[in-house]
Protein backbone atom coordinates (compact mmCIF):
# COMPACT_ATOMS: atom_id res chain seq x y z
CA UNK A 1 0.00 0.00 0.00
CA UNK A 2 0.92 3.39 -1.14
CA UNK A 3 -0.37 6.76 0.18
CA UNK A 4 2.18 8.99 -1.84
CA UNK A 5 0.53 8.44 -5.42
CA UNK A 6 -0.91 11.75 -6.00
CA UNK A 7 0.74 13.46 -3.26
CA UNK A 8 2.97 16.15 -3.58
CA UNK A 9 5.43 16.08 -0.68
CA UNK A 10 6.22 19.72 -0.43
CA UNK A 11 5.79 20.19 3.10
CA UNK A 12 8.28 18.60 4.99
CA UNK A 13 11.44 16.53 4.03
CA UNK A 14 12.07 13.25 5.74
CA UNK A 15 14.84 14.60 7.22
CA UNK A 16 13.39 17.80 8.55
CA UNK A 17 10.83 15.32 10.47
CA UNK A 18 13.28 12.91 11.64
CA UNK A 19 15.16 15.87 13.04
CA UNK A 20 11.70 17.82 14.89
CA UNK A 21 10.98 14.06 16.40
CA UNK A 22 14.32 13.36 17.83
CA UNK A 23 13.35 16.65 19.24
CA UNK A 24 10.42 15.65 20.65
CA UNK A 25 11.90 12.92 21.69
CA UNK A 26 14.27 14.47 24.16
CA UNK A 27 11.75 16.80 25.25
CA UNK A 28 9.79 13.63 26.37
CA UNK A 29 6.72 14.24 28.66
CA UNK A 30 7.37 18.08 29.03
CA UNK A 31 6.70 19.53 26.10
CA UNK A 32 4.87 22.54 25.40
CA UNK A 33 0.85 22.18 24.50
CA UNK A 34 -0.20 20.98 20.90
CA UNK A 35 -1.64 22.57 18.27
CA UNK A 36 0.96 25.52 17.44
CA UNK A 37 -1.46 27.45 15.07
CA UNK A 38 -3.01 28.30 12.13
CA UNK A 39 0.18 27.13 10.36
CA UNK A 40 1.68 28.13 6.96
CA UNK A 41 2.67 25.52 4.20
CA UNK A 42 5.94 24.62 5.87
CA UNK A 43 3.39 22.82 8.89
CA UNK A 44 2.47 19.72 8.65
CA UNK A 45 -0.90 19.31 9.59
CA UNK A 46 -2.39 16.02 11.60
CA UNK A 47 -5.57 15.21 12.49
CA UNK A 48 -5.45 12.84 15.83
CA UNK A 49 -9.30 11.09 17.40
CA UNK A 50 -9.13 10.03 20.39
CA UNK A 51 -11.84 7.89 22.42
CA UNK A 52 -11.81 10.11 24.99
CA UNK A 53 -10.51 10.68 29.25
CA UNK A 54 -12.01 7.84 30.41
CA UNK A 55 -9.21 6.83 32.31
CA UNK A 56 -5.89 7.97 33.19
CA UNK A 57 -4.35 6.21 30.80
CA UNK A 58 -6.17 7.43 28.08
CA UNK A 59 -4.96 10.86 29.69
CA UNK A 60 -1.92 10.04 29.11
CA UNK A 61 -1.59 8.55 25.73
CA UNK A 62 -3.33 12.28 25.11
CA UNK A 63 -0.55 14.04 26.31
CA UNK A 64 2.14 11.85 24.70
CA UNK A 65 0.92 12.23 20.96
CA UNK A 66 -0.37 15.86 21.76
CA UNK A 67 3.59 17.01 23.40
CA UNK A 68 4.97 15.11 20.18
CA UNK A 69 3.18 17.01 18.07
CA UNK A 70 4.07 19.93 19.48
CA UNK A 71 7.84 19.52 19.94
CA UNK A 72 7.67 18.44 16.39
CA UNK A 73 6.29 21.45 15.30
CA UNK A 74 2.69 19.56 13.95
CA UNK A 75 0.04 21.51 13.73
CA UNK A 76 -2.63 18.82 15.36
CA UNK A 77 -6.15 19.09 15.00
CA UNK A 78 -7.59 17.64 17.86
CA UNK A 79 -11.22 15.43 18.67
CA UNK A 80 -12.13 13.72 22.00
CA UNK A 81 -14.98 11.45 20.81
CA UNK A 82 -16.30 11.23 24.61
CA UNK A 83 -16.37 7.20 24.41
CA UNK A 84 -18.89 7.54 21.12
CA UNK A 85 -18.06 6.05 18.15
CA UNK A 86 -19.96 8.60 16.30
CA UNK A 87 -18.30 11.72 17.07
CA UNK A 88 -15.05 10.12 16.00
CA UNK A 89 -16.73 8.99 12.57
CA UNK A 90 -17.69 12.99 12.02
CA UNK A 91 -13.90 13.56 13.14
CA UNK A 92 -12.38 11.71 10.45
CA UNK A 93 -14.48 12.94 8.12
CA UNK A 94 -13.58 16.62 9.08
CA UNK A 95 -10.04 15.77 8.64
CA UNK A 96 -10.52 14.08 5.31
CA UNK A 97 -12.60 17.51 4.24
CA UNK A 98 -9.67 19.61 5.76
CA UNK A 99 -6.99 17.61 3.47
CA UNK A 100 -4.76 16.68 6.93
CA UNK A 101 -1.71 15.31 6.08
CA UNK A 102 -2.30 11.97 7.36
CA UNK A 103 -4.69 10.92 10.95
CA UNK A 104 -3.81 9.41 14.02
CA UNK A 105 -6.73 7.28 15.25
CA UNK A 106 -7.38 5.40 18.85
CA UNK A 107 -10.56 3.44 17.37
CA UNK A 108 -13.43 3.32 20.36
CA UNK A 109 -14.54 -0.50 19.54
CA UNK A 110 -12.75 -2.96 16.38
CA UNK A 111 -16.04 -2.57 14.13
CA UNK A 112 -17.41 -0.10 11.70
CA UNK A 113 -15.07 1.64 10.48
CA UNK A 114 -15.16 0.54 6.81
CA UNK A 115 -16.78 3.90 5.40
CA UNK A 116 -15.31 6.61 6.39
CA UNK A 117 -11.39 4.57 5.94
CA UNK A 118 -12.04 3.75 2.72
CA UNK A 119 -12.64 7.90 1.87
CA UNK A 120 -9.53 8.67 3.82
CA UNK A 121 -7.68 6.36 1.68
CA UNK A 122 -9.49 7.69 -1.64
CA UNK A 123 -8.12 11.07 -0.40
CA UNK A 124 -4.66 9.74 0.32
CA UNK A 125 -4.82 10.38 3.65
CA UNK A 126 -2.62 8.00 5.90
CA UNK A 127 -4.17 6.71 9.04
CA UNK A 128 -1.94 5.49 11.69
CA UNK A 129 -3.64 3.43 14.77
CA UNK A 130 -2.79 3.81 18.36
CA UNK A 131 -3.45 1.50 21.25
CA UNK A 132 -6.66 -0.24 19.84
CA UNK A 133 -6.90 -2.65 16.28
CA UNK A 134 -9.88 -2.91 14.09
CA UNK A 135 -11.78 -5.47 11.83
CA UNK A 136 -12.12 -5.08 7.91
CA UNK A 137 -9.64 -4.23 5.35
CA UNK A 138 -6.05 -3.87 6.87
CA UNK A 139 -5.42 -2.07 3.48
CA UNK A 140 -7.44 1.13 5.32
CA UNK A 141 -4.91 1.73 7.87
CA UNK A 142 -0.96 1.99 7.35
CA UNK A 143 -0.10 0.16 10.96
CA UNK A 144 -1.32 -0.51 14.40
CA UNK A 145 0.94 1.03 17.27
CA UNK A 146 -0.15 -1.00 20.43
CA UNK A 147 0.29 -3.44 23.21
CA UNK A 148 -0.45 -7.61 22.77
CA UNK A 149 -3.86 -7.25 25.04
CA UNK A 150 -4.06 -11.49 24.83
CA UNK A 151 -0.77 -11.10 26.30
CA UNK A 152 -1.42 -8.42 28.80
CA UNK A 153 -4.39 -10.92 30.08
CA UNK A 154 -1.96 -14.04 29.94
CA UNK A 155 0.66 -12.37 32.13
CA UNK A 156 -1.82 -11.20 34.36
CA UNK A 157 -3.40 -14.99 34.70
CA UNK A 158 -0.51 -16.43 34.69
CA UNK A 159 0.27 -14.58 37.87
CA UNK A 160 -2.59 -15.20 39.99
CA UNK A 161 -2.54 -18.72 39.02
CA UNK A 162 0.99 -19.11 40.83
CA UNK A 163 0.11 -17.09 43.13
CA UNK A 164 -3.25 -18.81 44.13
CA UNK A 165 -1.29 -22.27 43.76
CA UNK A 166 -4.11 -22.73 40.55
CA UNK A 167 -6.69 -22.58 43.32
CA UNK A 168 -8.92 -19.31 43.13
CA UNK A 169 -12.78 -17.91 42.52
CA UNK A 170 -12.40 -14.39 40.34
CA UNK A 171 -14.82 -11.77 39.81
CA UNK A 172 -13.60 -9.60 36.41
CA UNK A 173 -14.22 -6.28 35.34
CA UNK A 174 -14.47 -5.76 31.63
CA UNK A 175 -13.45 -3.19 29.82
CA UNK A 176 -15.65 -1.37 27.30
CA UNK A 177 -17.64 -3.84 25.67
CA UNK A 178 -16.31 -4.14 21.45
CA UNK A 179 -13.31 -2.91 22.62
CA UNK A 180 -10.22 -4.54 21.44
CA UNK A 181 -8.54 -4.53 25.22
CA UNK A 182 -11.53 -5.70 26.90
CA UNK A 183 -11.91 -8.49 24.17
CA UNK A 184 -8.00 -9.71 23.93
CA UNK A 185 -7.44 -9.33 28.00
CA UNK A 186 -10.65 -11.64 28.84
CA UNK A 187 -9.24 -13.90 26.25
CA UNK A 188 -5.62 -14.12 27.12
CA UNK A 189 -6.73 -14.25 31.03
CA UNK A 190 -8.49 -17.28 30.20
CA UNK A 191 -6.70 -18.80 28.17
CA UNK A 192 -4.07 -18.74 31.24
CA UNK A 193 -6.49 -19.90 33.95
CA UNK A 194 -7.40 -22.44 31.58
CA UNK A 195 -4.56 -24.46 32.34
CA UNK A 196 -5.74 -24.48 36.22
CA UNK A 197 -8.93 -26.57 36.84
CA UNK A 198 -9.37 -25.14 40.34
CA UNK A 199 -9.19 -21.54 38.87
CA UNK A 200 -12.55 -20.40 37.20
CA UNK A 201 -14.75 -16.44 37.03
CA UNK A 202 -17.51 -17.02 38.99
CA UNK A 203 -20.65 -17.35 37.23
CA UNK A 204 -22.56 -13.85 37.08
CA UNK A 205 -19.30 -12.06 38.16
CA UNK A 206 -18.57 -10.74 34.85
CA UNK A 207 -19.81 -7.67 33.79
CA UNK A 208 -18.22 -4.46 31.94
CA UNK A 209 -16.72 -1.59 34.05
CA UNK A 210 -16.42 0.73 31.11
CA UNK A 211 -12.80 1.36 31.61
CA UNK A 212 -13.79 4.10 34.49
CA UNK A 213 -13.41 4.14 38.10
CA UNK A 214 -16.43 4.56 39.00
CA UNK A 215 -18.54 1.95 37.11
CA UNK A 216 -15.38 -0.01 38.22
CA UNK A 217 -16.25 0.81 42.07
CA UNK A 218 -20.28 0.18 41.08
CA UNK A 219 -19.80 -3.22 39.45
CA UNK A 220 -17.94 -4.07 42.58
CA UNK A 221 -20.34 -3.29 44.95
CA UNK A 222 -22.77 -4.85 43.32
CA UNK A 223 -20.82 -8.01 42.83
CA UNK A 224 -19.99 -8.08 46.97
CA UNK A 225 -23.94 -8.23 47.29
CA UNK A 226 -24.56 -10.97 44.66
CA UNK A 227 -25.19 -14.28 46.04
CA UNK A 228 -21.94 -15.33 45.25
CA UNK A 229 -20.25 -12.55 46.03
CA UNK A 230 -18.99 -14.29 49.67
CA UNK A 231 -16.94 -16.79 47.13
CA UNK A 232 -15.03 -13.64 45.76
CA UNK A 233 -11.07 -14.49 46.18
CA UNK A 234 -9.78 -12.13 43.61
CA UNK A 235 -10.66 -9.62 41.12
CA UNK A 236 -9.52 -9.45 37.64
CA UNK A 237 -10.02 -5.14 36.43
CA UNK A 238 -9.15 -4.81 32.38
CA UNK A 239 -7.62 -1.63 33.46
CA UNK A 240 -6.09 0.35 36.79
CA UNK A 241 -9.12 2.62 37.31
CA UNK A 242 -11.34 -0.17 37.52
CA UNK A 243 -9.10 -1.89 40.07
CA UNK A 244 -8.90 1.50 41.97
CA UNK A 245 -12.62 1.71 42.29
CA UNK A 246 -12.94 -2.16 42.80
CA UNK A 247 -10.33 -1.40 45.79
CA UNK A 248 -12.82 1.43 47.10
CA UNK A 249 -15.98 -1.22 47.06
CA UNK A 250 -14.01 -3.98 48.77
CA UNK A 251 -12.97 -1.52 51.66
CA UNK A 252 -16.14 0.01 52.06
CA UNK A 253 -17.56 -3.87 52.57
CA UNK A 254 -15.10 -4.07 54.97
CA UNK A 255 -12.52 -6.27 53.56
CA UNK A 256 -9.07 -5.76 52.82
CA UNK A 257 -8.44 -5.47 49.07
CA UNK A 258 -4.91 -7.41 48.20
CA UNK A 259 -5.71 -9.67 51.04
CA UNK A 260 -8.99 -10.85 51.63
CA UNK A 261 -9.43 -10.21 48.06
CA UNK A 262 -6.28 -10.14 45.61
CA UNK A 263 -6.48 -7.44 42.96
CA UNK A 264 -4.95 -7.78 39.43
CA UNK A 265 -5.31 -4.98 36.91
CA UNK A 266 -3.39 -4.30 33.37
CA UNK A 267 -2.05 -0.74 32.66
CA UNK A 268 0.60 -0.27 35.56
CA UNK A 269 0.33 3.51 35.92
CA UNK A 270 1.61 5.09 39.13
CA UNK A 271 -2.12 5.42 40.66
CA UNK A 272 -1.81 1.55 40.09
CA UNK A 273 1.92 1.25 41.58
CA UNK A 274 1.17 3.10 44.79
CA UNK A 275 -1.75 1.21 45.24
CA UNK A 276 0.55 -1.71 44.78
CA UNK A 277 3.18 -0.69 46.69
CA UNK A 278 0.18 -0.15 49.74
CA UNK A 279 -0.30 -4.18 49.27
CA UNK A 280 -4.12 -2.74 47.74
CA UNK A 281 -3.28 -4.75 44.37
CA UNK A 282 -1.07 -7.44 43.90
CA UNK A 283 -0.34 -7.22 40.33
CA UNK A 284 -0.60 -4.67 37.42
CA UNK A 285 0.57 -5.42 33.60
CA UNK A 286 1.88 -2.59 32.18
CA UNK A 287 0.24 -0.78 28.78
CA UNK A 288 2.21 1.97 28.12
CA UNK A 289 0.64 4.94 26.65
CA UNK A 290 3.33 6.91 25.31
CA UNK A 291 3.10 6.26 21.71
CA UNK A 292 3.39 9.77 20.61
CA UNK A 293 7.22 9.53 18.81
CA UNK A 294 6.41 5.87 17.62
CA UNK A 295 3.29 7.33 16.36
CA UNK A 296 4.70 9.94 14.85
CA UNK A 297 8.19 8.07 13.19
CA UNK A 298 5.49 6.27 11.32
CA UNK A 299 3.91 9.38 10.01
CA UNK A 300 7.13 10.09 8.88
CA UNK A 301 7.86 6.63 7.40
CA UNK A 302 4.65 6.20 5.54
CA UNK A 303 4.82 9.93 4.11
CA UNK A 304 8.50 8.93 2.70
CA UNK A 305 6.77 6.39 0.96
CA UNK A 306 7.47 2.92 2.98
CA UNK A 307 5.28 0.68 3.40
CA UNK A 308 5.34 -1.11 7.65
CA UNK A 309 4.48 -3.75 9.61
CA UNK A 310 0.60 -4.24 9.98
CA UNK A 311 1.31 -4.15 13.59
CA UNK A 312 3.88 -2.96 15.61
CA UNK A 313 4.11 -4.37 19.12
CA UNK A 314 4.90 -2.45 21.99
CA UNK A 315 6.71 -4.78 24.98
CA UNK A 316 5.03 -4.44 28.30
CA UNK A 317 6.14 -5.32 32.04
CA UNK A 318 4.69 -7.02 35.01
CA UNK A 319 4.70 -5.14 37.81
CA UNK A 320 4.29 -6.76 41.95
CA UNK A 321 5.93 -6.23 45.04
CA UNK A 322 9.16 -8.32 43.73
CA UNK A 323 10.04 -5.15 41.84
CA UNK A 324 7.63 -2.29 42.33
CA UNK A 325 9.94 -0.59 44.62
CA UNK A 326 12.76 -0.64 42.25
CA UNK A 327 10.62 0.59 39.26
CA UNK A 328 9.05 3.84 41.87
CA UNK A 329 12.58 4.54 43.05
CA UNK A 330 13.49 5.17 39.39
CA UNK A 331 10.64 6.51 38.11
CA UNK A 332 10.19 3.95 35.41
CA UNK A 333 6.56 4.53 34.98
CA UNK A 334 3.92 6.68 33.27
CA UNK A 335 1.34 8.89 34.82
Amino acid sequence: MRYLEGIVLKKWSAAVLAGALAVGALAGCGGDDAGSGGGGDDKLVMGFSQVGAESGWRTANTKSIQESAAAAGIELKFSDAQGKQENQIAALRSFVTQKVDAIILAPQKETGWDVVLRDAKRANIPVVLVDRGITGSPDSYATLIASDFVAEGRMAGEWLAKATNGQCNIAELQGTTGAAPAIDRAKGFREAIAKHPGMKIIEGLSQTGDFTRAKGKDVMQAFLKSPNGGQIQAVYAHNDDMALGAIQAIEEAGKKAGTDIKVVSVDGGKAALDALAAGKINCSVECSPRLGPQAFEAVQAVLNGQTLPKQQVVKDRLFDSTNVQDVMARKDYWE
